[in-house]
């Protein structure tokens, strides 16, 4: 017998995820608009929704770097979350990612922002991404796509610390006229 999605639009043994998407570097709208139709195809992920593209100054330790394009998606899985990870991984290598670029500039960074209500506290893999509330460029277009959706590790809404982080203040966050991951404008 097979299970048909429930009210949250899920197929019996899928979890709901959101995901970051950046880039800094080459054709960062190209790079990004890769990266997505590449997790798209991945075996195991359904695309529900996708935010439009913002655009920031690089935020974090280091020197300059140039100005990042930034969106959040979220899909339907079937993937365990290092299964998921190891994919995105490859996703990143495949469009130009070299290894241990962390905090380097990247022509294509893949996060795991949220996955479902789980927590994952691993070495190399902590979900709720450990800085998704310090983050506009990842909470502006996050609460575009649901500013309800709460925060397991706290109980907030993203539009709750979204609101802190803008009165803190701090880089603008900007949206991209026009931006967005399809290739041709339309909602694929």
């Amino acid at each position: 017998m097979t299970l048909g999605p429930d009210p949250a639009g899920r197929r019996h043994g899928e979890a709901t995820v959101a995901l970051g998407l950046g880039s800094n570097l080459g054709d960062r709208l190209s790079s990004l608009r890769h990266g997505w139709a590449a997790v798209c195809a991945l075996a195991g992920v359904r695309p529900l929704d996708r935010s439009g593209i913002w655009e920031t100054a690089y935020v974090g330790p280091g020197g300059p770097q140039p100005p990042y394009l930034n969106a959040c998606a979220r899909i339907a899985t079937s993937l365990e979350p290092r299964e998921l990870l190891a994919a995105l991984q490859r996703i990143e290598r495949g469009c130009g990612r070299p290894p241990a670029t962390h905090l380097q500039p990247r022509p294509l960074d893949l996060d795991i922002l949220l996955f479902g209500d789980r927590l994952v506290r691993e070495p190399d893999l902590v979900i709720p991404h450990p800085r998704l509330r310090d983050r506009a460029f990842v909470l502006e277009p996050l609460a575009e796509l649901d500013p309800g959706l709460i925060l397991p590790d706290s109980g907030l809404t993203v539009g709750a610390v979204r609101a802190i982080i803008r009165a803190a203040g701090g880089p603008p966050v900007r949206p991209l006229p026009g931006g967005t991951l399809a290739w041709d404008g339309s909602d694929g």
